[in-house]
């Protein structure tokens, strides 16, 4: 993944099924793909999947502000009959603003795209320039709702978590543990917190550019 300061190789954000399913881009995570081609299917047949800029700044203005994106930006003479003496004017390639659904169906290659980058949006993209924007992913990831957690809860008990084994101990009282579920008479009570239950929860975290990606994950 590029930067704004970093142009990195051309490498494809790649996550297994299984990872897409437990640790998906947030939808605070948005790709922006660069230099793409004319022919481009998302300057063309799938031009829906992108948004001509984001927190009101465009491609264009990320191509001049970034100094790893200049490089995308061609010089062409200007039309009409201006004198050999002119200067040029700068053109930039085509980019999409998307999320990571379009990335993740379709390569770099697809896309006729040669470079990407990610940008966290935290609500403040349009308070911001591109310099000063958050680049990496934000994966979130969930906790299932566990039915021993809930077994151990309707015997008096509070939900832990053994470190050791880890396997799930269900805390009777300050001096006594069990594996699954309270006898009677032992539990804390309902509603009584030893330590933190197991609950459904989606919990962001961030990648962000200069950390260093497993082959997992990078293709």
């Amino acid at each position: 993944m590029s930067t704004c300061s970093i142009l990195q190789p051309h490498h494809d954000f790649a996550l297994t099924d299984v990872q897409a399913a437990l640790i998906p881009p947030s939808d605070d995570t948005i790709f922006a793909v660069l230099n793409c081609s004319i022919d481009s299917p998302v300057v063309n047949h799938f031009k829906y999947l992108c948004s001509p800029d984001v927190g009101g700044h465009s491609c264009g203005e990320m191509y001049g502000a970034c100094a790893s994106f200049r490089i995308f930006r061609s010089a062409a003479p200007q039309g009409g009959n201006q004198s050999s003496q002119s200067l040029p004017t700068s053109t930039s390639p085509p980019c999409c603003f998307t999320r990571y659904a379009t990335v993740r169906f379709m390569s770099m290659n697809m896309l006729d795209c040669t470079h990407y980058t990610t940008v966290i949006d935290s609500g403040g993209l349009e308070k911001s320039g591109p310099l000063d924007w958050t680049y990496g992913i934000e994966l979130t990831y969930a906790v299932p709702e566990s039915t021993a957690c809930d077994r151990c809860k309707r015997s008096g008990g509070a939900c832990g978590f053994d470190t050791e084994s880890e396997a799930m101990l269900c805390l009777c009282s300050p001096t006594l543990n069990a594996t699954v579920e309270c006898a009677a008479g032992t539990g804390t009570g309902s509603g009584q917190k030893l330590a933190p239950t197991i609950s459904v929860r989606t919990t962001p975290f961030i990648i962000l550019s200069s950390t260093i990606y497993t082959n997992s994950v990078w293709g």
